[in-house]
């Protein structure tokens, strides 16, 4: 089932603890990002007491084999639902292989992960709880526990009629999910009109975004800045962690990851798929050298000549991405 941006619901939640946090009904609010629409599966359809349900999973540290961690752990709300570690901590004095995305907008995105494997959120909400570097518990493990819990007994009954399975546990988790959306940002106000909302400097970063010469809409276009593909950005000659090749085996696919959004860009740092650079002009000089040769790398990375002027003006226009409840 489709339907409009417009009529999601973004729930906001509130308390100084993340792990402990649950929704406040008095903030809840509509976003919208115009020209986009989000794909509701038909055995998942969208609740408030569902979106609830699942806020209350997503920063429930139980999911976790020692109880330790949650999914609020590594997608922290400040942070545009992102982190700001390279590899967050899992289990244990595990951590994860990759960097932890933002989940803003997720419930737009047609795949998942950084390979673009998964399709949908049901399913890419079980990869973090059974990864054992992690969340590391089983989902069968999971529901038991959270079944043991008469808070959880109730809730479950409640939203599904049934305690908590594989399926209503992936469901609600998925669903709350899907209400992180943005679209308050300067930009956007711009856009719908307010011309006073972006400052000198970030118009004429705006401009050289978008310009022939610095390509950047080449990959990051549309309302997300993304055009959802996968690609070699040149990062290295050699791999270490070969993205979508891991999947395909086809050596066309080595260093393709998927094209991050570049909303909420400033606070969800720090980028690429090993979290190797901490600040933005760091991805400016990557971007401005034409990146290291490889032969999946993409066509239009080929360096550009960029000023220190022009580089604050382009950091000042990314700035101006971020969402005003991440402000």
């Amino acid at each position: 089932m489709k339907y409009l941006l417009y009529s999601v619901l973004f729930i906001a939640i509130m308390g100084c603890d993340e792990a402990a946090e649950e929704v406040n009904e008095d903030l809840l609010a509509y976003r919208s990002i115009a020209g986009l629409e989000m794909d509701i599966p038909a055995n998942n359809p969208t609740s408030i007491q569902k979106m609830r349900l699942g806020a209350r999973l997503f920063f429930e540290p139980l999911l976790s084999r020692d109880s330790s961690v949650s999914c609020g752990s590594c997608h922290l709300k400040k942070y545009a639902f992102s982190d700001t570690v390279a590899f967050s901590g899992g289990v244990g004095d595990k951590h994860a292989a990759r960097n932890s995305p933002s989940l803003v907008n997720v419930g737009y995105l047609p795949h998942l992960m950084a390979e673009g494997g998964v399709k949908t959120l049901e399913l890419q909400v079980i990869a973090p709880l059974e990864n054992e570097d992690e969340m590391d518990l089983g989902v069968l493990e999971a529901c038991k526990r959270l079944n043991s819990v008469p808070y959880y007994q109730d809730f479950f009954q409640r939203v599904w009629g049934d305690s908590a399975t594989p399926f209503t546990l992936t469901r609600s988790l998925a669903a709350f999910e899907r209400t992180i959306v943005g679209g308050s940002s300067d930009y956007d106000r711009f856009l719908t009109g307010d011309s006073a909302a972006l400052s000198s400097n970030a118009r004429k970063g705006m401009d050289l975004f978008f310009s022939e010469r610095l390509s950047c809409k080449t990959c990051h276009d549309g309302p997300l800045f993304t055009n959802f593909e996968m690609q070699n950005n040149g990062l290295d000659e050699e791999y270490a962690d070969n993205g979508l090749f891991r999947l395909s085996l086809d050596a066309k696919d080595k260093g393709k990851f998927k094209v991050p959004s570049l909303r909420n860009v400033s606070k969800t740092y720090p980028y690429m798929h090993d979290g190797r650079f901490r600040h933005l002009e760091e991805v400016i000089d990557h971007y401005s050298s034409g990146g290291q040769s490889h032969p999946n790398k993409h066509a239009a990375i080929r360096g550009f000549k960029i000023s220190q002027e022009e580089r604050n003006q382009l950091v000042a226009f990314l700035e101006s991405l971020t969402d005003q409840e991440y402000q």
